[in-house]
């Protein structure tokens, strides 16, 4: 029986989470929701218990086996080492202390790509769903054939910043549609009916740090593999990644046989025209959905050189089934049975 504690449960990701780890093998482990302030007192499900969300006090983390933090950036950087000196084992969903010394991007999709925790990790960062479709991916292509370049331009939901980007998006379609001034506390610009590059100078979101994230995730699961060109671009739709990927490779090879190296597990190959991969296609969905095509130039028979990928993937879903993977990986590090 292990505890696991949830900081920030009540933000999108942390509702997630909460039902990924209750289709999991940790279903049966004790829960403590945890967050801000403003959330506390709420009543949230987990599996078959209803619990209250509680605050982030000095005890919060103890007895927890697992800690995941869900929240802002901010939350995870005011409180992981409070949760690691309870001895928890830490799991960091918001991307915070990537950067920090010792702590790892994990993966267990991608087996071995990565280093593996041990006991000195201090702690473990589920890799950016994008980070880990795009990886996921281009290792799969390099079944047939190496990979000469890939590039990528990755489309990013208003859920990738959270609910208030979310509710921000919702308000400035409704404005628009009844000729009201748009609402730009969040974006700081135009998000509905518009693809955005960048955002506005006093957004509090940043599609540059999503992007720079997603670029460093990316690279610590290739492990010094193929090199990713990467764009960001702001869609406006609430959630799913979606990916236009194009790759080139050191030799021309069947098609079918790149086919073939895609269709294994977590990914579904699609085939027919008529059922594109999309951001509504992968709601639900644990597997990347992806669409492969020739280059133009060197047509859809035949051996090709130049490859296109239009995939999809739930963000939130993948993000929580990557995080739970990893704590299941960790698991291997927590004591067993009752010291005598």
């Amino acid at each position: 029986m292990y505890k696991i504690a949830i900081a920030g449960a009540s933000s999108l990701l942390g509702r997630e989470l909460k039902d990924a780890l209750s289709d999991s093998p940790l279903a049966a482990a004790n829960f403590a929701l945890l967050d801000e302030e403003d959330a506390q007192g709420q009543l949230e499900q987990v599996g078959d218990e209803a619990t209250f969300i509680q605050s982030l006090g000095v005890d919060a983390f103890e007895r927890a086996d697992f800690a995941f933090f869900c929240g802002s950036e901010d939350l995870t950087r005011r409180h992981w080492r409070q949760a690691l000196r309870s001895g928890s084992s830490v799991l960091d969903l918001s991307g915070a202390l990537d950067q920090e010394t010792g702590v790892l991007v994990r993966a267990p999709w991608l087996g071995e790509a990565a280093a593996s925790a041990d006991l000195f990790t201090p702690a473990v960062v589920p890799a950016h769903p994008a980070a880990v479709a795009l990886a996921l991916l281009i290792g799969r292509v390099q079944l047939a054939a190496p990979v000469r370049s890939a590039s990528a331009t990755v489309l990013l939901p208003a859920s990738e910043f959270g609910k208030a980007a979310m509710d921000e998006l919702h308000q400035q379609t409704v404005s628009l549609l009844s000729f009201q001034t748009l609402p730009r506390a969040h974006y700081d610009a135009q998000a509905a009916y518009n693809l955005l590059a960048g955002l506005g100078e006093a957004a509090s979101a940043s599609l540059g740090a999503a992007e720079a994230r997603i670029r460093r995730h990316y690279a610590a699961l290739s492990n010094g593999g193929t090199e990713l060109a990467l764009q960001a671009i702001h869609a406006p739709v609430f959630h799913g990644h979606t990916f236009s990927i194009a790759i080139e490779l050191e030799r021309p090879v069947q098609i079918s046989s790149v086919e073939e190296a895609l269709s294994r597990e977590h990914v579904d190959l699609i085939l027919e025209d008529t059922d594109s991969p999309s951001n509504l296609a992968a709601t639900g969905q644990d597997d990347v959905l992806v669409r492969l095509r020739a280059d133009a130039l060197a047509g859809n028979s035949g051996p090709a050189q130049r490859l296109w990928l239009w995939a999809a993937s739930d963000n939130l879903r993948l993000a929580a089934r990557n995080a739970v993977e990893c704590a299941l990986d960790l698991r291997r590090l927590r004591p067993q049975g009752t010291l005598q």
